[in-house]
């Protein structure tokens, strides 16, 4: 199951030229020091916004926060398997997600 998922979010992020994955056990994408992507160990993946948009989000797509290992992760959606079914829109979330992190000071 998690497989398919893992198949899924390699995908994804193999469709956005300006970064890639990382992590063997771990799957994530960063940019300017920050993490803005996520896979966990319970097949779920999340993505990150600013506070504004990540509560946007949730309303548009009925959505919670993320979780990752027991941990809330603050700034990242859950995407469900709904908004998973719209590989174009998270193509485009995840870029998104991208350009927010290069607006943030590097770490």
């Amino acid at each position: 199951m998690h497989q398919e998922k893992l198949k899924i979010y390699d995908a994804i992020v193999a469709e956005c030229p300006r970064f890639e994955r990382k992590g063997k056990t771990m799957p994530y994408t960063s940019a300017n020091g920050h993490m803005f992507s996520l896979f966990n160990k319970s097949g779920e993946i999340g993505i990150r916004f600013s506070k504004e948009i990540q509560k946007k989000y949730m309303e548009d797509y009925s959505t919670t926060l993320f979780k990752s290992y027991n941990s809330i992760m603050h700034g990242y959606i859950l995407i469900t398997e709904d908004l998973l079914k719209d590989r174009s829109n998270i193509i485009k979330l995840l870029n998104e997600s991208y350009d927010y992190v290069m607006s943030l000071d590097p770490k």
